[in-house]
């Protein structure tokens, strides 16, 4: 092509960008930008982005491999309503203040810096709830941590804390048995499902904390040590309430025999998602049958006993759990001829806690189909995962005609109990 050819394409160019131009300002002018459109019809945007939402939060409850495409949905949605400052707008936060909450409060925990999903950083919380959730300090002695770093060395481990038992009041007992996990491992090892708790009382009048601190134990034989020890601590709270605080610390183990420990997330290990797995904020303990020896057996009743007493879980100001929504369960299910279920009579934000997104599928599978939830129910292993499916499918449906639980609160829309 000559150079007359070039510069006559160049002219085109301009032209068309320029007739481009004008057609954009003239839309614009007719029809306002998308953000104006979103706010004149908000509810096909809503809807949409809901439909959206739920079905990526059901994909990644089922599979670990969607929670990548969930967290582009999560930030997609965020992004408009950030772009489009929809949270400032009267109108529109009138109209869905729950799509709002649940988007911004799951959004905030997209962050790198929000890993726990609080509403501060990870490094605030952490340092603002130090003194709830340190491991206390007779559980660290050298030759404690030795013992108990080892299946083979536990009984030394235990006979120490009975040796503590002697010389504290029977208040101030520690309460302490392993066992071996239903339900997950531990976060250094996804496959390690063996663990020491040790109970240690708090004081009520004084607020101090009490705190159930969790040994992960190396198996039988194996090499590789278990690294993790976790803490959940219970502070009584305004109003009849209880206080959760969470903390995980690594174990390193050098060459020389020393144990140090320090919190996975200072050694920059990352953290999870606390409130996903603890709706109820310490857990009640089920052990897999036979892991716990015959003379602990009355232990496990006792501590789920104190579990009980833990009324009205709270994350302090970190966590606002309503913004998440009803729970897992909230309408009533009809389970048989004769039996009807509905998960919410306990799973309240006023008694258990709702069990609400985001949720661990594990956990819950395991105390449904494993006999533990609903409780009090007999009920068959097919019975059983029947309910299990139609809780899941109850809470996560995007049926138009008859939307599941968590579609009805974000639309602002009622359900009415399903009719047996």
């Amino acid at each position: 092509m000559n150079q007359l050819g070039f510069l006559r394409l160049g002219a085109f160019r301009i032209f068309v960008l320029a007739i481009t131009t004008l057609l954009i300002s003239a839309t614009s002018s007719v029809f306002g930008s998308p953000c104006d459109a979103l706010k004149a019809k908000p509810d096909v945007w809503v809807g949409g982005q809901v439909n959206a939402l739920v079905l990526a939060a059901h994909a990644w409850y089922e599979r670990d491999s969607a929670e990548r495409a969930y967290g582009v949905v999560i930030d997609r949605i965020a992004s408009t309503v950030r772009k489009c400052a929809l949270a400032d707008d009267k109108n529109f936060r009138d109209r869905y203040p729950q799509f709002l909450d649940l988007v911004t409060t799951l959004a905030l925990a997209r962050r790198p810096d929000h890993e726990l999903g609080f509403t501060v950083t990870d490094e605030t919380y952490f340092a603002e709830t130090r003194q709830y959730v340190e491991i206390p300090a007779f559980l660290l002695t050298p030759a404690f941590l030795r013992a108990v770093s080892r299946y083979e060395t536990l009984p030394q481990a235990k006979a120490m804390l009975r040796q503590l038992n002697a010389t504290r009041s029977s208040a101030d007992q520690l309460i302490f048995f392993s066992y071996e996990s239903r339900h997950l491992g531990t976060p250094d090892n996804p496959d390690s499902f063996r663990r020491l708790l040790i109970v240690v009382p708090g004081n009520a009048d004084q607020r101090t904390p009490e705190k159930w601190v969790q040994f992960g134990i190396t198996d039988p034989g194996a090499r590789a040590h278990v690294r993790n020890i976790s803490v959940v601590s219970a502070v009584p709270g305004p109003d009849s309430t209880t206080n959760v605080y969470f903390k995980d610390y690594f174990r390193t183990y050098g060459r020389t025999g020393a144990i140090t420990i320090k919190g996975r997330w200072e050694l920059g290990e990352g953290d999870d998602n606390c409130a996903s797995c603890h709706k109820s904020g310490i857990l009640p303990i089920f052990p897999v049958a036979g892991s716990v020896i015959r003379d602990e057996l009355p232990l496990v009743e006792k501590v789920n006993e104190r579990f009980l007493n833990y009324a009205r879980p709270r994350f302090d100001k970190y966590l606002d759990t309503t913004k998440l929504g009803p729970g897992l369960g909230s309408n009533v299910l009809q389970i048989s001829s004769n039996q009807s279920v509905q998960c919410s009579e306990c799973h309240h934000p006023n008694k258990l806690g709702s069990l609400n997104w985001p949720m661990d599928r594990t956990i819950i599978s395991s105390y449904i189909k494993g006999g533990q939830m609903p409780y009090g129910f007999r009920l068959t292993s097919i019975e059983r995962a029947r309910l299990y499916r139609r809780l899941v499918q109850d809470y996560f449906a995007i049926d138009e005609a008859k939307p599941g639980i968590l579609k009805s609160w974000l639309l602002g829309k009622s359900r009415t109990p399903e009719s047996p």
